[in-house]
């Protein structure tokens, strides 16, 4: 009876041992599987197998290159000690070496020798072993004062036999007393090691697609930047500039948008539509991209013009020559006086109307019909002679571009460059974005929207456009007022560049909500010591824009 009554307390303390280590199992489970962070993950394993063996401590180790052990958590309960991980100390310790300069097992360090061998490590004794050189264990002892006894080391492998960590316990206890690892625990632990290595495989792929991701939207801009070197730093600046904003809009406590908040992974998806606003500008053809002249296609016209009224030029000096010479035979100095003083004032106008075509030539923010006229005055003035045959010095083409109101950009080729928002929308569409990315088409493709509706691609409204898409607006406008890497204009200075956006918002292109914040908060001010040249930065009286009592 006795006997069986023994069997019977061994039976059901074995079933309760198995029910725990189960429930241990399913906890890390759990656990393992909703956690994005690597440290975190790591110190769950830890803390698990402490618990499910009752250990003093334990420590566990991340990889570096295959190569190295590097401390991610550890943790000794007797000296209160809690480094890595989720805490807020640092383990000053240096990474292990795997291997030793021979390419063979570091049998300096027990961890190194599991990495290296792949092997489980189970000591009972570590004062009395003789198989490992366990001097730094001891060396430890005497500084800490603690007694280390039993030592378990597991290598956790992935699916492809690659080592992505290490685990190292010490010190199970019952009752209060150190006892070896058991079998049953050796067994319970491989197995949890097992389960915790799939899931830091499966964080480590996740976190690596990631970077990969990260890094091809950050290729992306680059290739644009590069590409068009007049709008270089364009998108790289402007994510940087929306996120400045986000934190701002996110940490403000009053007004319409003191409710909103947002995440990081939120702030994430934001980030990366601001990397990839652009995108469709990479479809967008060079002479249209990078024309920084009105009369630039491959070259810049303006120097065909300046040969064309340098042959005009000529002709008009051989025509007062000739005429000249028939008044010297006939020794009428009247007319010659006459003819001198023609000839100087007409090739004085001819090169004002060109100083004033090289200089409209440039561009610029409005041009008047007087302007206007003047080119088509001196177009219709002159023309050329070559091979016989009649030219008029401007071609049709060239008055048309001379004649562009704003900038440097034709109607046609500033259509051309809108067309970049639908093919960023199209490319981003296309994209199986996954969920905590699905917004970043919206986002990304709102930047040229306009709050009253007469924005493109789509014409949408402040209702119908989420506040990230918003905030890309303000940053992508002040990026390109701010910008002094753009060859048909300098960079505005900072007071002119709030006065344009102040009048933007009280005509409705900009969220009023948000150029608030963006004033009150003094991002732009942030901004523009960082990325504007100190000559920009003037005196600003914010009390001067216009709707100032609204902001």
């Amino acid at each position: 009876m006795e006997q069986t009554e023994i069997i019977n307390s061994n039976s059901l303390s074995d079933d309760l041992g198995n029910e725990l280590a189960l429930q241990h199992l399913l906890k890390l489970a759990i656990e393992l599987s909703s956690e994005r962070c690597t440290e975190k993950l790591l110190e769950n394993i830890l803390q698990s197998a402490m618990e499910l063996t009752g250990c003093d401590g334990g420590t566990i180790y991340s990889v570096l290159d295959q190569k190295y052990l590097e401390f991610s958590t550890l943790i000794n309960r007797p000296l209160n000690l809690h480094l890595g991980g989720t805490s807020s100390k640092d383990i000053n310790y240096a990474p292990i070496s795997i291997f030793n300069e021979y390419n063979q097992p570091n049998n300096k360090a027990l961890v190194a020798i599991s990495a290296a061998t792949r092997e489980c490590i189970c000591i009972d004794d570590v004062y009395a072993c003789s198989q490992y050189d366990l001097t730094a264990a001891r060396e430890m002892d005497k500084k800490t004062g603690y007694h280390t006894q039993s030592v378990l080391t597991i290598p956790l492998e992935n699916h492809e036999d690659e080592l992505n960590g290490v685990l190292q316990l010490i010190n199970p206890k019952i009752n209060g007393e150190v006892i070896p690892f058991s079998a049953h625990q050796i067994s319970m632990l491989k197995s949890m090691g097992a389960l915790a290595a799939v899931a830091l495989t499966n964080r480590q792929l996740i976190d690596n697609m990631e970077e990969l991701f990260q890094s091809l939207t950050r290729l992306i801009a680059k290739a644009i930047d590069e590409k068009s070197p007049y709008t270089g730093g364009h998108c790289r600046r402007v994510p940087i500039l929306t996120m400045m904003i986000a934190d701002a809009v996110h940490n403000y406590d009053e007004g319409p948008l003191k409710d909103f908040k947002m995440s990081d992974a939120d702030k994430h998806e934001l980030s990366v539509a601001g990397w990839l606003h652009d995108c469709g500008k990479i479809a967008i053809p060079e002479s249209v991209m990078d024309k920084s002249t009105k009369l630039e296609c491959v070259f810049d016209r303006i120097e065909l013009l300046i040969h064309k009224v340098e042959i005009v030029k000529r002709d008009l000096e051989i025509k007062f020559l000739k005429a000249l010479f028939e008044a010297q035979k006939q020794e009428d100095l009247l007319k010659q006086e006459t003819l001198t003083t023609e000839y100087n004032n007409e090739i004085s106008y001819i090169e004002s109307e060109l100083a004033f075509l090289q200089k409209t030539n440039l561009g610029g923010e409005f041009m008047h019909e007087s302007s206007k006229q003047r080119v088509n005055s001196f177009a219709e003035k002159y023309e050329l002679m070559v091979n016989g045959i009649k030219a008029p010095i401007l071609t049709e083409n060239e008055i048309y571009n001379l004649n562009i109101d704003k900038g440097t950009l034709t109607k046609e080729e500033r259509s051309i460059i809108n067309k970049h928002m639908d093919i960023t929308i199209a490319m981003l569409e296309a994209l199986p974005f996954p969920k905590h990315l699905k917004r970043v088409p919206e986002f990304a493709g709102g930047h040229h929207e306009k709050m009253d509706g007469t924005g493109y691609p789509k014409g949408l409204t402040k209702e119908q456009m989420s506040v990230p898409a918003r905030m890309m607006a303000i940053a992508d406008i002040f990026e390109a007022l701010s910008a002094a890497d753009r060859p048909y204009k300098e960079g505005k200075p900072l007071s002119e560049c709030l006065f344009i956006m102040a009048k933007m918002t009280q005509q409705s292109h900009l969220d009023p909500d948000l150029f608030t914040i963006f004033i009150k908060s003094g991002v732009y001010m942030l901004y523009a010591k960082q990325y504007m040249k100190p000559e920009q930065i003037d005196e600003i009286d914010i009390t001067s824009l216009p709707g100032f009592i609204n902001i």
